[in-house]
């Protein structure tokens, strides 16, 4: 099992999923933003959303190594520049709108970055994206609004991954 890969909207709870099911999965929990702000894995400054902008190649390059090797779980909101063959699963985290904007006001989220990011969600960009990038019955919506929602889509998961394990050894 190279790994899953968790989407989603920021503020959908893809972190809070990642590092759980790896905990419980006994998988290598990567978060890509995090491992490009360590690597300094950017090619220039976004001065309209105020972040920097990702050099997909470096972020690749990076990632080859550690997903040969399988078992991982790869955690970003965009996918469509990972190679189609990394991920057996991917999960596309869905928040209803009232809980997303609380969630990212509170990181500080405002004007045109947080209206984009809620637009992002309504109009399931990255459901979309996921369903363009990759097979389309390895690609599963998940709600995530709730603290139920995370147990019962960590069961889930959980299932899916022992199907597969069974399936493919």
């Amino acid at each position: 099992l190279y790994g899953p890969l968790s989407l989603g909207t920021p503020g959908v709870g893809k972190t809070t999923l990642g590092k759980e099911l790896a905990s419980r999965a006994g998988m290598t929990y990567i978060n890509v933003g995090d491992m490009a702000k360590e690597g300094e894995l950017y090619e220039g400054f976004d001065e309209e959303y105020d972040c920097p902008i990702l050099d997909e190649d470096r972020v690749i390059d990076e990632l080859e190594e550690k997903m040969s090797e399988g078992g991982v779980i790869v955690d970003y909101h965009g996918c469509d520049f990972f190679p189609e063959r990394w991920f057996h699963i991917v999960f596309v985290l869905r928040t209803e709108n009232s809980f997303l904007y609380d969630r990212l006001e509170s990181r500080g989220y405002k004007g045109k970055k947080l209206q984009d990011n809620i637009q992002c969600e309504i109009f399931q960009t990255l459901y979309e994206e996921a369903m363009l990038s990759y097979r389309e019955e390895i690609v599963h919506q998940l709600p995530s609004n709730t603290p139920e929602d995370l147990e019962r889509n960590l069961d889930q998961i959980m299932q899916w991954i022992e199907q597969w394990m069974k399936d493919n050894n």
